[in-house]
């Protein structure tokens, strides 16, 4: 019983989520003057998608929303909920926001999002650990301004930069430019956590 009011609850969320983000990015789109088709050509998206995301019939994948928010110019934690309390500075176990994203074919699938830093107007970090399922991957790859460095805490992933792929297992870590064409996926066989630090915060 209290596990299907756990299922019951997590669905409740993700549709919360789905409604929340689908009206914030319409107003996104609204204040730039741009139409959905504007938008879906100059993202190199789907408009159908883009149109199933505003009304909160889904959430975008990962490289999706990046190429949304680029075009939009503004922050992907912003579509997502409200910024954190100026005075936080603290964010305790247990009460951390995550950010769990549709798992569409193709794209990004059995990745989650835990925010160390909530999003807030002045920060310079993102920090987030990325968890990433059994096969989870983040999909096509990503590209934005910035600089990144993560840290494997758990399992075995696989990093994708420009087309080379380097195999990391826990305690490893990377740096690179977030300009570089990158994508991840877990290769190993159990779940694998992320820490991962980016600048300026995009997410």
């Amino acid at each position: 019983m209290k596990r299907e009011k756990s299922q019951g609850s997590q669905r409740d969320s993700l549709s919360d989520t789905k409604k929340s983000l689908g009206v914030r990015l319409r107003l996104a789109r609204q204040m730039k003057g741009l139409t959905l088709k504007e938008l879906a050509e100059s993202s190199g998206c789907s408009e159908s998608l883009l149109s199933k995301v505003e009304n909160g019939k889904v959430l975008p994948s990962l490289p999706m929303i990046h190429r949304v928010v680029q075009v939009l110019e503004t922050n992907i934690s912003w579509l997502f909920d409200e910024p954190a309390d100026d005075e936080s500075v603290i964010f305790r176990k247990g009460t951390r926001p995550f950010i769990t994203l549709d798992k569409h074919k193709g794209t990004s699938r059995g990745l989650m999002l835990e925010r160390i830093i909530p999003y807030k107007d002045g920060h310079l970090l993102q920090c987030n650990i990325h968890h990433l399922e059994l096969g989870g991957q983040s999909g096509e790859t990503i590209t934005h301004e910035g600089e990144e460095v993560g840290y494997v805490l758990t399992g075995t992933v696989e990093l994708t930069l420009n087309g080379d792929t380097f195999r990391l297992e826990t305690g490893d870590g990377f740096c690179f430019r977030s300009n570089i064409p990158h994508s991840y996926r877990n290769i190993g066989d159990d779940a694998a956590s992320i820490l991962w630090v980016c600048t300026p915060p995009t997410f």
